[in-house]
Parts: C-alpha cells; structure tokens; sequence
C-alpha cells in the first residue's frame, strides 16, 4: 500500500521520505523510543522517520481541525449537512430524482440538476471526470487525507452492460495512477456491477447448497477460503438448485477475466483493489469472487485485493475469523474493510418474508461490540504479521478505541496496512482528529458523470439515512468554528 502523504503542517515538524516502503511487523512492542530520540538518529534518505500516533483525539481544538477548510466550503458543507438530516428532505429528493419529470428536458428537471449538482452532488463526490476527480484529491492531500476512488456505478444486468462498467473501473486504476504518488489508497469495485446480478444470485444459491450438502459438487468453483460460517444465513436457498446452464458458466467465464484483467491492473499500479459488500442475498458470490482473487494475487506482507466485512451482521466475525485462518494456512496476507453495514431495513423484511429470523444483530449495541472487536483482531493480526485493514467507520467511540488499540499495540503513524475511512462529506471532524493523531485516513469518494453517479447516490441515500441525521456531530463543530471565525473577523 502506498505512503501517506504528509500535509505541510506535519512536514514542518518531521522529515519523511515518499519512498513505498513495505512495514515492517518487527514493531510489535507496545513501548515506543521517544520521539526526541527518533529524531535524533541519523537516518539513510531512504528511510522513512516514524513518530507513534496519538491515542487521543482532539474534537475540542475546532480551528486546528477545520484549519484546511475554506470559510465558503465551511458553509456550504454545513447546509448540506442540515438538509441531508431532514429525512422528509431526503424523501422529496429522491422522489423528485426518480419521478419522469426527471426524464424529459424542462424546465424543473434542468433546475432539480443544476440544483443536484451544484449541492448533494458537489458534496458527495469528487467530481464528473477525471480532471475534477483529481482536483478533489489534491485538496484532500493538503488537509493530510486521501482518496478512495470509486466509479459510481449501479449493477449490472447483462454482459454489455458489465463490460461498460468495466471500462469504468478501469479508467478509474488509470486516473489513480496520474495522480501523485499516494493519493489514493484504493480503488474501489462492485461486483454486481461486472457480473450480471441474475448469474450472482445463481451462484450464491449454489454456494449456499454446498455448504448445506458438502457432497454437492460446483465444477466451476476455483479455490477460495471459507465463505460461509455455522451461523450463517442460508434460509435464501429453500431447494436444491439447478447447476449452472453453459450460457451462465460462459458469463461466469467472462466475469472471472473482467475480475482478472482488473485485478492485474491494479497489480501493475501498486494500487489495493477493494471489493464493496452488497446484501446476503449476493454476497456469498461476491466473496467467492473476493477470495478467489486474493490467492491468485495477494503475495508477500501486503494485500492487493481487500474483501469488505459488514459487521452488522450476526455471522460477521466468525466468518472474517475462518476466512483469516484459512489465509494465514496458505501463506496469503488478507486485507479486510471492515464497515457496519447498509443493508438493515431489506435483510429484515426478506428475513421475516420468508419466516427465519433477522441476520442483523439484535441491538446497534452488538453491532458497536461486532466492529470494535473485529477492530481489535485485525489490528493485533497486523501489529504481528502480514495483511490489512481499513477501519471503515462514522462512530466516534469506534474511532477512539481504535485509536487507542494501535496506539497499545505500538503500530507506526505511517502504518501501509492500517487505514480509517470515511465517506466523503460525512464525518469531517472524525476524518481530521484522526489525521491530525497521526493516522492514515481515506475518504470514499465517487466519481464519473452526474447522470451516471446519481442512481448509484440515490442508492446510498437511502441505505445510509441513519449516517446523514446522525450528522449533528459534525454540524455542531463546524458551526462553532463558523461563529469563532466570524468573531476573528469581526473582532
């Protein structure tokens, strides 16, 4: 994984070298040389001055957290903020969106776009093309952040349609890479969006029978790690499926070179590829796929292609846990996003469709506990050895315990295995106390034509209504930095 780039109010206190440098696990011990006496050594150019993290956040310093934020945008992000919170708000839009006004040229269409774009989609995404997205991420790399790209992009339902999509994440591992070095940290992939959904839901239902009835041969099945835990859910698959018909292992054929051709270019890149999750009713293939992969191409100490754990998920931290021994057996180094999940209304409702008990945890309580301790696993995992984690998470708490944790476990600030992230537009304040402790922080951000991206945003609206009224947070502090810039105006 690439190094992080350094803002100029850290270079001002420490010398750093851009050089990738694979980490060196050997710094397992808890105890850290003073940062006086690391300074103090004469180091060869080639190597990379480390400082511990903070394990404290700072959310009390509000001028030196949004220091890298322009008054206008300041305001800007605060109003979007506020009305993204109003859910009535949110209802009206997307209605608006979707609705066949939107399908014809008039007047109100061509307003609800300028207004889109110039508000919800200004916010949330790095931009319409490749110059913009770039822009974006150089603004990110003065405030200590970068960006993961995604080609915002909804799934696919036939094969033209995924080939499509793939000259779009393609071009994403293109715009990458003409970015300076360490700008992005991933690139990001949704499957459903270069294998047909209809051929996913096949194959999950087959993967689910297997691990029913064991004996239940998959011709087409390459090697993998476990998919599937005792506890999983397997109430999608009520009877036995028919194989694959050669027209869906033909597709499946082609999605596997789509998967590859993209895998080696990341390869070629030196840029992680991360494979999004998407609901239980696809993810078993969508792993299969995930897994597959990361043994053809996961080598040495880091992780070239990252599967995602939602650990909403009641089944979440077993299944990371099989899926990380059985890598470790193999000698392949397996990186993790590990998110809590977007998917809730739907997995209970096709749960209690179908008579079978919820998959999600039964309080966001458990939910907090699932991540905090699949954090802490990860992060003892590659305190002492090979692999990754991106720590995917709007929670303050979560936030600071993991802080904490790398802090305990004695894991470098320039860590090439250890990532936050945010979406881009949400959680500023996390984003920043986190970078300015000492971390590494990715922002999720989506790109491509407005007309493209908007589906794909209408999409994550929708599943992450609790992140956007949960914004207050970030409101408060941006406001009480508004009003304190204000007052050093005025005074």
């Amino acid at each position: 994984m690439a190094t992080r780039v350094i803002p100029p109010r850290i270079l001002r206190k420490l010398r750093y070298n851009t050089a990738t440098k694979p980490f060196q696990p050997a710094l397992t011990s808890p105890a850290v040389a003073p940062a006086s006496n690391i300074l103090d050594q004469k180091l060869p150019s080639s190597v990379t001055t480390i400082l511990p993290p903070d394990a404290n956040l700072d959310f009390h310093d509000v001028e030196k957290l949004f220091s890298h934020v322009p008054t206008k945008k300041l305001l800007k992000s605060t109003a979007v903020l506020h009305a993204t919170a109003v859910e009535p708000m949110v209802d009206l839009g997307t209605w608006l969106l979707r609705s066949d006004l939107m399908q014809t040229n008039n007047p109100l269409s061509n307003l609800a776009m300028a207004t889109t774009r110039a508000t919800f989609f200004d916010h949330f995404c790095a931009g319409e093309d490749a110059i913009t997205a770039g822009k974006s991420i150089a603004g990110l790399n003065e405030a200590g952040l970068r960006g993961m790209l995604v080609y915002g992009v909804e799934d696919a339902h036939d094969n033209a349609g995924c080939d499509r999509n793939l000259k779009g994440f393609l071009h994403t591992v293109d715009v990458s890479r003409s970015l300076p070095p360490s700008s992005v940290s991933f690139v990001i992939v949704k499957i459903t969006a270069i294998c047909p959904m209809s051929l996913l839901e096949r194959m999950s239902d087959l993967l689910r029978w297997q691990k029913k009835d064991p004996s239940f041969v998959l011709p087409w099945k390459q090697d993998s790690l476990p998919i599937f835990s005792e506890s999983s859910p397997l109430y999608h698959t009520r009877k036995r499926p028919e194989p694959l018909t050669a027209e869906e292992e033909s597709d499946l054929d082609l999605a596997n070179k789509r998967f590859l051709e993209l895998c080696q270019k990341c390869v070629q890149a030196n840029i992680p590829l991360l494979v999004d999750a998407e609901h239980t009713s696809v993810q078993p293939a969508i792993d299969y796929f995930t897994y597959s992969s990361a043994i053809l191409h996961n080598k040495g100490e880091n992780p070239t292609v990252f599967g995602t754990i939602q650990t909403y998920l009641k089944d979440a931290k077993e299944r990371m846990l099989l899926a990380s021994k059985a890598a470790e057996k193999m000698g392949i180094p397996m990186g993790f996003k590990l998110v809590r999940g977007a998917y809730m209304s739907s997995e209970r409702k096709l749960a209690a469709d179908l008579g079978y008990a919820s998959p999600i945890h039964n309080t966001i309580k458990d939910t907090h506990k699932c991540f905090n301790d699949c954090s802490d696993y990860m992060l003892e995992k590659i305190a002492n050895g090979p692999g990754g984690v991106v720590l995917a998470t709007h929670n303050i708490e979560s936030g600071k315990l993991a802080a904490a944790k790398a802090h305990e476990l004695g894991i470098g600030k320039v860590n090439h295995k250890m990532e936050f992230a945010q979406l881009y537009g949400m959680s500023e304040a996390l984003s920043f106390a986190l970078s300015n402790a000492g971390f590494q922080v990715s922002k999720y951000m989506p790109f491509g034509p407005v007309e493209t991206v908007m589906p794909y945003l209408l999409r994550r609206a929708e599943e992450n209504r609790g992140v956007l009224a949960a914004s207050g947070f970030d409101r408060q502090l941006m406001r009480k930095e508004l009003v304190r810039r204000v007052k050093a105006t005025v005074l």
